[in-house]
């Protein structure tokens, strides 16, 4: 009865709500000394370690984490794949970026064995990262979708993925039509939406590259199939927004176009969402709609900083995105270095709690996956890291100072990496740990 069973003890902290609705002393649940039971790739209890020691039964294995912190899965909502190897490409902003960055390199994913090995890297990037949910972009190529799944599935992990559709303003060799762009999504839906722990997003890359008739075929597949994600980007960049006020001069703002298409819902994310007005945020949340918030990406191609307080004020669901390519960092702690800049630019703050909420039940909620990820309550999945209190000389010596978990989680975001991930477990499995110096 007992054999599956495994528990893990260390300091823990998990989020119950957003802290700008509920208070920052509501909005967690904090251990200095707990203990986490997981069963069957589900989490039985949680609590302090010497009250849950006194029952558990002796057979029960223990694994101890000392100077350690464990937390939920971190929960990427916006990130493309087949950019991994071109991270960190020089000098462009959004539109010359994809032309002479981005679309050379998807060419490539065609190639299924291509596809694969990307795939297999992205993954293990994740896992080192800490990051066990990830709503994701392939490519135009259904090639790329099927060899991404097939290695989430084989890794058992909570992934979102789709098909790109694009069928102009972009290279003939990445092009599909919108009957093409419904037909492969279609066979795709069938071959993996569900399947294990997988789920589908209809994927049309950005307003520019579709015409309004592969935008009707986007909604009539969401329209077709229960549980669907739509994922896009949504007013990212100057230049962009006045590109499609021109490719859609019947819309009244960039947002109105997906409107206009039946493409705002429950599960639509929509990434980036920096040039927006209030009207745009109320049909947001009215739809329920989510942005996908991803700061490393907007400063390092000049798009411009992420008006959260707004998101806040219209209770729109947000969640963080590292946006790997033109994101810097597979890292989600330090995105969320970068957030706490962005947000200081506009004078307004990004508390340690926040920051962690967005990077775990926020990004769950935002994908409406918050009853199976994104916390460590009992009766979720047991996708759960473990972070290094000492993970580099600096960082501990800091710690020597943080006498509040506030402190701790303060600076594990602003000077922590992929060295501060001890461990990931992914279905009470360990996934990846980190190699012993």
């Amino acid at each position: 009865m007992t054999a599956s069973r495994h528990a893990y003890r260390a300091a823990i902290i998990h989020m119950l709500d957003d802290p700008a609705s509920s208070g920052e002393q509501d909005s967690y649940e904090y251990f200095q000394d707990g203990l986490l039971v997981v069963s069957d790739g589900k989490i039985v209890q949680l609590g302090e370690a010497e009250q849950l020691l006194q029952t558990l039964p002796a057979d029960v294995p223990v694994t101890h984490y000392p100077n350690h912190l464990i937390t939920a899965g971190f929960v990427d909502t916006h990130i493309h794949y087949p950019q991994t190897e071109m991270i960190a490409s020089y000098g462009e902003q959004l539109l010359d970026w994809l032309n002479n960055y981005t679309f050379p390199t998807e060419q490539a994913f065609a190639d299924a064995n291509h596809a694969k090995r990307v795939a297999t890297l992205f993954l293990d990037e994740l896992m080192r990262n800490g990051t066990t949910t990830a709503l994701v972009f392939g490519t135009v190529h259904p090639e790329s979708v099927d060899a991404f799944f097939t290695v989430a599935q084989q890794r058992k992990l909570r992934m979102i993925c789709g098909k790109v559709m694009m069928d102009r303003n972009a290279p003939d060799y990445l092009t599909d039509t919108p009957e093409q762009s419904y037909t492969q999504s279609k066979q795709l839906i069938e071959k993996w939406h569900h399947k294990d722990r997988l789920a589908y997003a209809v994927t049309p890359r950005f307003a520019p590259t579709s015409t309004p008739a592969q935008l009707d075929q986007a909604a009539r597949l969401l329209s077709e199939y229960e549980g669907l994600y739509l994922h896009t980007h949504l007013a990212e960049n100057k230049q962009e927004c006045a590109w499609v006020s021109e490719l859609f001069p019947t819309s009244e703002s960039y947002l109105d176009v997906y409107k206009q298409h039946n493409l705002l819902g429950k599960r639509s994310i929509f990434a980036h969402g920096i040039h927006l007005n209030d009207t745009d945020c109320c049909q947001l949340r009215d739809s329920e709609s989510a942005i996908a918030f991803c700061p490393t990406s907007n400063l390092f191609l000049g798009s411009g900083l992420f008006n959260l307080p707004m998101m806040e004020q219209h209770d729109v669901a947000v969640g963080l995105g590292t946006d790997v390519g033109a994101g810097t960092s597979f890292s989600m702690l330090q995105t969320l270095n970068e957030a706490y800049k962005v947000m200081q630019l506009q004078d307004a703050k990004l508390s340690p709690l926040k920051s962690l909420y967005l990077a775990t039940l926020g990004g769950a909620r935002a994908l409406h996956i918050d009853d199976k990820v994104g916390n460590l309550a009992s009766g979720s999945e047991a996708d759960f890291i473990v972070l290094d209190l000492n993970a580099t000389p600096l960082i501990s010596a800091r710690m020597v100072n943080a006498s509040t978990i506030e402190e701790q989680l303060f600076v594990l975001m602003m000077l922590g990496d992929d060295r501060a991930i001890e461990a990931t477990y992914v279905s009470g499995d360990l996934a990846w740990r980190k190699p012993s110096a």
